[in-house]
């Protein structure tokens, strides 16, 4: 398997970080609104038991019915009370947890953005000079592509002038013993013509 790791980039390498600042203030937002979340939901639980307990010694004190029942109604409208403004705390966790998350996105997104258009600016410009280098590979292999043809073509022409050469060479010798035959053959015949 190959192993192919590429370098990175400063560019890169600083949006990566500018991410991780960004994430990281985040997470500690979220964090510390669920960490009051978390205080209020203890706070909340304390005070219904503490309230309980202090109502059971109340029912328990209570002489007659009556009393146990007005002692029960009494309860209810500091119930409902309490739900409101339980509410009402979660809404301020939740408001102030937004108002911190918008000032860190707001302290964050300038730098952020800063270098993601630097990264993009980067890959442009790598992308840019990998097609050229592309486009020039390609034109090199289409010329040596189309020189070799030429170079066959030379080549096969070459061989075949120095073959017609040798041949018309070796054609010329047999022409020359062709005629050179045919002289003494009539030479031949003319001095059996006249031997005759």
């Amino acid at each position: 398997m190959l192993n192919y790791s590429r370098p990175v980039t400063p560019a890169a390498k600083n949006h990566w970080e500018a991410q991780l600042s960004f994430l990281n203030d985040m997470s500690k937002n979220v964090f510390q609104s669920a960490q009051r979340i978390n205080e209020l939901n203890i706070q909340v639980a304390q005070t219904v038991l503490e309230e309980a307990v202090n109502n059971v010694h109340h029912m328990i004190s209570a002489e007659d019915a009556t009393e146990l029942l007005s002692i029960a109604a009494s309860q209810a409208q500091p119930v409902a009370e309490k739900v409101r403004a339980y509410q009402q705390h979660l809404t301020n966790i939740a408001a102030g947890v937004q108002v911190d998350l918008a000032k860190t996105a707001e302290s964050h997104v300038p730098e952020t953005t800063r270098t993601a258009a630097a990264l993009a600016d980067e890959v442009a410009q790598k992308v840019n000079e990998e097609t050229e280098k592309a486009a020039d590979r390609q034109r090199q292999a289409m010329e040596r592509l189309a020189h070799p043809i030429n170079v066959s073509e030379d080549g096969a022409q070459g061989s075949q002038r120095s073959g017609a050469g040798r041949s018309g060479g070796s054609g010329g010798a047999a022409a020359s013993s062709s005629r050179s035959g045919s002289q003494q053959s009539a030479g031949g015949q003319s001095s059996t013509g006249k031997n005759a």
